[in-house]
């Protein structure tokens, strides 16, 4: 993804959530997907399918439920 859309995906997510230490960071050896965090911590991949839309795939662990 370009760093042009990353910045236009961050900017969605903070005003989305209502928090400014989201963080949208490129993906290392990928330019299909993103990946988003709160500060350090892992929240999911931002996908960019074939029609330009995004898909936003988050993992909750049982651990984080209790």
């Amino acid at each position: 993804m370009t760093s042009e859309e990353i910045g236009k995906l961050q900017a969605y997510f903070r005003r989305l959530f209502g928090n400014d230490l989201l963080q949208v960071r490129a993906r290392p050896k990928k330019d299909d997907s993103c990946e988003l965090y709160k500060e350090d911590e892992f929240l999911g991949v931002i996908y960019k399918d074939e029609d330009e839309d995004y898909n936003f795939s988050m993992a909750i662990l049982d651990v984080d439920l209790d």
